[in-house]
Order: structure tokens, then sequence, then C-alpha cells
């Protein structure tokens, strides 16, 4: 009882894992992996790779030899085609890319010079508004001074002819010997 107790605790026998034939794992070991392309696009392809199956374990070496180089020349040119698709796309979109930026910096020097001579034009203004106002009101103070000038000519005048009248009325009273009437114009009633 105690042996079939460890006959049924003992796992079953397992099959032998499949062997393949010598020459087909060297060959595998032989062939290196096709070469890792890092991308940053979002989008990256994965490139899956058919491994050729042996079909008959009979095949002679040469043959499987001749397989192998033959489907990793094919695989090498895919990916060569598949690099040499991707550089020119990569070209076709940065050449798109610099097209489109360099026509928005010529819109945008178009457009400041545009800007620039309005607003040149608008100071040119300005500085002919600037220039006939100065202008206008320079003609204001010199009429202003003429005015005031001959307002201070006319007081001066009237100045005079007052001095000139009341030394000849106070001549006129020391002649006759009299006495003026009004002894201060500002204290007559």
């Amino acid at each position: 009882m105690a042996e079939e107790s460890k006959k049924i605790e003992s796992p079953p026998p397992s099959d032998p894992p499949q062997q393949l034939p010598k020459d087909v794992t060297e060959e595998k070991s032989v062939i290196p992996p096709p070469p890792e392309h890092k991308t940053d696009d979002s989008k990256a392809l994965v490139l899956v790779e058919k491994v050729p199956e042996v079909a008959d374990p009979k095949t002679t070496e040469g043959s499987v030899n001749r397989d192998a180089v033959l489907a990793k020349v094919a695989t090498e040119k895919r990916l060569s085609l598949v690099k040499a698709w991707e550089e020119s796309e990569k070209s076709k979109a940065e050449n798109k890319a610099h097209k489109k930026l360099s026509s928005v910096a010529a819109w945008e020097n178009s457009q400041k010079a545009s800007v620039e001579a309005d607003l040149k034009k608008i100071e040119e203004s300005l500085e002919k508004k600037k220039a006939k106002y100065i202008e206008q009101m320079k003609n204001k103070i010199a009429l202003l001074h003429k005015s005031a000038e001959e307002k201070r000519a006319i007081i001066e005048a009237k100045r005079g002819e007052d001095l000139l009248k009341a030394e000849e009325t106070a001549a006129k009273y020391r002649a006759t010997g009299t006495a003026p009437k009004k002894l201060l114009g500002c204290f007559s009633s």
C-alpha cells in the first residue's frame, strides 16, 4: 500500500520535449536577430518574422542552410525597403512643414511691413498736424503780443495827454492865481 501511495503522489511521466534536429538548432543560433529600430512614432509597426518550419527531418544540411539564408535575405530586403519608405515619408513631412513655416514667416513679415507703413503714415500725418497747430499757436501769440503793444501804446499816449493836460491846467492856475476847485479827483463827490 505504501508503494501505491508513492505511485499516486508521483506525477505522471510527461512526454519528453520535442527535440529539433541538431542542424536546425545550430542554424537558429547562427542567424542574428533583425536589427531593432527605435522610433518615436506613436504608431510603430511590429514586424513579424515567420520562422521556416521543418517539415521533413530528412532534409539535408545544405538545403536547410540555403532556406535560412534566403529567408534572411528576404527579411533584410523587406526591412531595408521599410526603412527607405520610412525615411522618404519623414523627409516629405519635414519638407512640407518647412514649406508651411516659411510661408507663415513670409506672411508675418509682409503684415509687419504693412502695419509699419501705416504707422509711418500716421506719424507723418501727426507731425504735419503738430506743425500746423504750432504755427497757429505762434500766430495767436503774435496777435496777442501785437494787441498788447497797441494797448500799451494807447495807455502811454493817454498818460502823456493826461500829464500834458495836468501841466497846462496847473500853469493856468498859477497864471490866474486861483486854486483848483477839485483837490483830488478820487475824493470829489
